[in-house]
């Protein structure tokens, strides 16, 4: 497979995987496909609602606590679509605020997704840019520390390489490998018309049988009907 994103020497990504196709993918599907391994923990959430939905190919950005200089890098060598993901664990300081946002957003970025802070909550909201981080705080960080873009990195406790797709909503942010990328989208599209095509009661009589069959190889026994209700 071609590798999705292509750094160029100036740190700039180009010829992104396209990931439209997951945009209307939840992410209960693609945990339920991909497990838990590929979702990151419940500290990265959205930070307005209704939560802006978020699908696109990783452009990757690592910074130390303190420091938010290649996340500023980073918006003017993202490619339009993609979803900036950073490392960096701060709870100190702020990565980003309205301005940063602002031009992400004027350049094309689909969203950020950070394992750190942002400033400027009311911009961002309004603005309507879609971030996924850990919270906010009012003081931003320093500018002086290089990092390669474009490296594997760590985000909410998953790891996440240049390319793969980033789907976020709601309910929370899942990483799919780009290497899967094609199997993970046609097992997603079989699922979701298969439970487009689904009743509630025929879902009921399956689940019920599943949880029933379990329970009697665990030894359980009910006593009574479950339908049954007290006088």
């Amino acid at each position: 497979m071609a590798d999705p994103a292509v750094m160029e020497g100036d740190g700039s990504v180009r010829d992104m995987t396209d990931a439209t196709d997951f945009q209307d993918v939840p992410t209960t599907t693609l945990a339920d496909l991909l497990g838990r391994a590929q979702v990151m923990d419940i500290g990265i959430r959205p930070l307005w609602g209704p939560a802006g939905r978020l699908a696109g190919p990783a452009f990757t950005v690592s910074c130390p606590p303190g420091d938010n200089l290649m996340l500023h890098a980073a918006i003017h060598r993202a490619g339009p679509g993609s979803v900036v993901v950073v490392e960096s664990g701060d709870r100190d300081w702020a990565l980003a605020g309205g301005n940063v946002c602002a031009v992400a957003r004027r350049r094309g970025i689909a969203g950020f997704v950070l394992d750190g802070l942002i400033r400027d909550l009311a911009e961002v909201r309004e603005m309507r840019f879609p971030v996924f981080a850990r919270g906010v705080i009012p003081i931003p960080g320093a500018k002086s520390v290089v990092r390669p873009l474009g490296e594997p990195v760590t985000c909410g406790g998953v790891r996440v390489a240049a390319g793969d797709v980033v789907v976020a909503d709601e309910e929370g942010v899942v990483v799919v490998p780009a290497d899967r990328r094609d199997e993970v989208l046609a097992a997603a599209r079989a699922r979701l018309a298969k439970e487009a095509g689904e009743s509630l009661d025929e879902w009921e009589a399956a689940h019920r049988a599943r949880i029933d069959k379990i329970l009697a190889e665990q030894g359980f026994e009910s006593g009574e009907d479950s339908d049954s209700r007290p006088g």
